[in-house]
């Protein structure tokens, strides 16, 4: 918070640290054209694999219990422990789903043409401009994964090679979780972890030589939070070090916010345990905001995944000091979600009495009540996030999904809107309170990302020539602005991206989140564009529980509403299919994370509409989440079994509780990491062996990487296999001729 942002996306979205992907090429319009003919015609009915009796069986043991008054039984309990019998199961299941998808043949060249065409990409993530320096992560053309990169009057420099990083550990793939420059540009603070963990190790380089000239610090999954105002002093997030015998449930409590000079261990100086400072909950976590130009430091309580903040204010001078008083600010009652500063002004972004979040300002001391309206709701405009600098504070909102940008002067009231270059989302924005102007990163559902910089004076967009985009024709793609109505009568946006002249009904792929108040917005994504090159069709259902139409939207798919969430997604697909868009036997539904909610509770309560699921690092026994490492931060979200409403709730949203032995569910490709930190890989592991031992007539395949963890640290490489094993399943289960199985299976 304070100078920059970098927006977390959905899971389809995965190319690495904001969990991203990009996508596209052109020379390639009248193959396309070739491959929808191909994709759509007529189908032969899926080739009948021996799945059943060739996959390795998992040994139900069943645990039994009563909450409530509701039985609830468990036959894969066990899983949760991750003994070895577990993880051999996993990894056998892993070996039988690799050799189902590799005997598809036509799957090989597949891969070959998603991994061509996604490595001739350049992607630019997380720019900054710091002491006339420029840092920014950059996943060059055939490059496996993102590089750090400085860019100054002596050129651009790569400061952490991942490649040599991983050559030098045995191949392991390794990832940049973040990195954040000083102010004066002198040094940036790098976290990198292992193998899809996010377990960061933090290491601060020098930015002139990129010569490692502090850490490793370990625990530092959750980053560094800001540097002081000389750059002498790193604030850091710190988890705790756990006991060995310590439950799975205590590693994200009492995390510490600790002051380092680079030189002497960190020192705790905000926390649950630190014993002074404000009073933090041991589930909170403690984070700082510094801006350069403010004398002012705002402590932050961060609550899990809640959106709200808590905050108190001090002088940034005095924060490692236990005797500085902490004077209240901001409770999450505020409805506060974000904040900017610039010297002594105060601009917060609520949503109290703002479905659609509106702007206040105020100065730094005076009481919350005393701040005034800068920018206004409107019903029909979400305010999506702010960012100050010198000359004015910029507003990002979105109207029919889309970015707007607004401009309000220093020392002004009145916001005017600032033309973009282009229709689309801005997905990346970075401000300085002490200089001019805004750079923006800006996408669409057909076109790359393109960093600009917007010049204040001239009132133009400047391209800043970051990036390298192959060439394509991004016409020969077309975007459509759906309203799909659902079970209440609500009308749920529904976006549809198609190839130009596809026939119809086609293969279609729509996706769903709905969690957290996550948008899916119009990014573009290579590897969707791969899928539009096949012929197929992409849509996203912007079902409730997402943050698309505001704080509303966002309640109206949480707690006891959840169950909008899927039903939404039913009621998209239905949509499609009355339009003629795709048919039962082609429509395929994905979900990532806390999207394997969305997707496994829809096929679960209607698995006759579907010809199949893509459930990628499922949540999907939600009634046990809880009791994994990451599962208290998330109970602000989904709720806790320690109450009843808690627990209903949750059962309602449990898909691995709502397998029914006897019902024939749509064929399932249900992923998981071994590292993943974010939803055990027992979890989806449960979901994949009760659907296949209730008896259902389809395959459901279980996939594991080995060396891998949510998607988040993942490579091009892995993901560029991930997505053709999708693509190949999508195209066998809507029985296009060719892509069978080798019957051996």
């Amino acid at each position: 918070m304070g100078c920059t942002f970098s927006r977390i996306t959905n899971p389809l979205k995965g190319d690495l640290p904001s969990m991203r992907t990009k996508w596209l090429d052109a020379a390639v319009y009248a193959v396309l054209l070739a491959c929808a003919t191909y994709a759509t015609a007529a189908v032969e009915p899926p080739a009948t694999i021996g799945i059943a009796s060739k996959q390795p069986a998992a040994v139900a043991e069943p645990v039994t219990e009563t909450l409530y008054g509701t039985t609830v039984v468990d036959p894969y309990r066990y899983f949760e422990k991750m003994e070895p019998r577990t993880t051999a199961w996993m990894k056998a299941q892993g070996a039988y789903t690799r050799s189902v998808l590799d005997s598809i043949a036509p799957r090989a060249p597949l891969l070959q043409r998603i991994s061509d065409f996604v490595g001739g990409f350049g992607f630019i993530e997380g720019y900054a401009e710091h002491g006339g320096r420029a840092f920014y992560q950059e996943r060059a053309p055939g490059a496996d994964a993102f590089d750090l990169k400085v860019r100054d009057t002596r050129g651009t420099r790569t400061l952490v090679d991942i490649a040599a990083l991983r050559a030098a550990n045995r191949d392991m793939p390794h990832a940049i979780d973040y990195f954040l420059a000083s102010p004066d540009g002198t040094k940036v603070a790098v976290g990198i972890s292992k193998g899809g963990s996010e377990d960061s190790s933090l290491f601060v380089y020098d930015a002139a030589t990129g010569r490692q000239i502090a850490g490793p610090i370990d625990r530092m999954e959750y980053g560094v939070s800001t540097w002081s105002e000389d750059s002498r002093t790193l604030y850091l997030v710190r988890l705790k070090k756990l006991a060995p015998d310590a439950p799975q449930t205590e590693k994200y409590r009492d995390a510490t916010l600790d002051a380092w000079n680079l030189e002497a261990p960190p020192v705790p100086i905000l926390g649950s345990t630190v014993g002074h400072g404000p009073a933090f909950d041991p589930v909170e976590t403690p984070a700082l905001v510094i801006s350069p130009g403010s004398s002012l430091a705002i402590a932050l309580a961060i609550n899990g995944v809640q959106n709200e903040i808590g905050a108190w204010l001090a002088p940034a001078a005095r924060v490692a000091d236990a005797n500085v008083t902490w004077q209240p600010f901001l409770t999450r009652d505020d409805g506060v979600t974000y904040l900017a500063v610039r010297g002594d002004e105060l601009f917060l972004l609520s949503h109290r009495d703002a479905p659609m979040f509106k702007v206040l300002t105020l100065r730094a001391g005076a009481p919350l009540e005393s701040a005034t309206t800068l920018v206004a709701p409107q019903p029909d405009r979400l305010i999506e996030s702010i960012h100050a600098a010198a000359d004015a504070l910029y507003v990002l909102a979105l109207e029919g999904g889309y970015s707007r940008l607004l401009r309000i002067p220093t020392g002004s009231t009145q916001a005017t809107e600032v033309p973009l270059p282009f229709k689309g989302y801005v997905s990346d924005a970075f401000a300085d309170p002490t200089r001019p102007g805004i750079a923006l990163s800006l996408e669409s559902w057909t076109v790359p990302a393109t960093l600009f910089n917007y010049d204040p004076k001239t009132g133009s967009f400047d391209d800043l020539h970051l990036g390298v985009r192959p060439p394509f024709d991004s016409t020969a793609f077309v975007v459509t602005d759906l309203r799909a109505r659902s079970h209440d009568g609500a009308y749920v946006p529904l976006t549809l991206v198609q190839p130009k002249d596809v026939r119809t009904p086609g293969i279609t792929l729509i996706e769903a989140y709905g969690s957290y108040g996550t948008m899916q917005l119009p990014e573009f994504s290579p590897r969707i564009t791969a899928l539009l090159r096949e012929g197929a069709n992409f849509a996203s259902c912007h079902v409730r529980g997402g943050g698309e139409l505001g704080e509303a939207w966002r309640l109206g798919g949480k707690d006891e509403n959840k169950p909008n969430t899927w039903r939404d997604l039913i009621a998209c697909t239905e949509d499609l299919i009355a339009r003629g868009v795709t048919s039962r036997d082609r429509v395929f539904i994905f979900g990532g994370s806390a999207g394997g909610i969305a997707v496994g509770m829809a096929m679960t309560e209607r698995p006759d509409l579907f010809a199949g699921v893509f459930a990628f690092v499922p949540a999907a026994n939600a009634t046990r989440s809880e009791f994994q490492p990451n599962g208290p931060p998330n109970v602000p979200e989904f709720g806790s079994i320690a109450t009843e409403q808690g627990f209903r709730n949750l059962l309602a949203m449990d898909s691995y509780q709502h397998v029914e032995r006897g019902v024939t569910y749509p064929a399932v490709l249900i992923t998981t990491g071994l590292n993943d930190p974010r939803v055990s890989p027992w979890e989806p592991a449960k979901f994949a062996a009760r659907l296949q031992a209730s008896g259902t007539q389809n395959p459901v395949l279980l996939r594991i990487e080995t060396d891998g963890g949510h998607g988040v640290g993942s490579t091009r490489t892995q993901n560029d296999a991930l997505y053709a094993d999708m693509f190949s399943f999508m195209f066998w289960r809507a029985g296009v001729p060719g892509w069978q199985p080798d019957a051996s299976h």
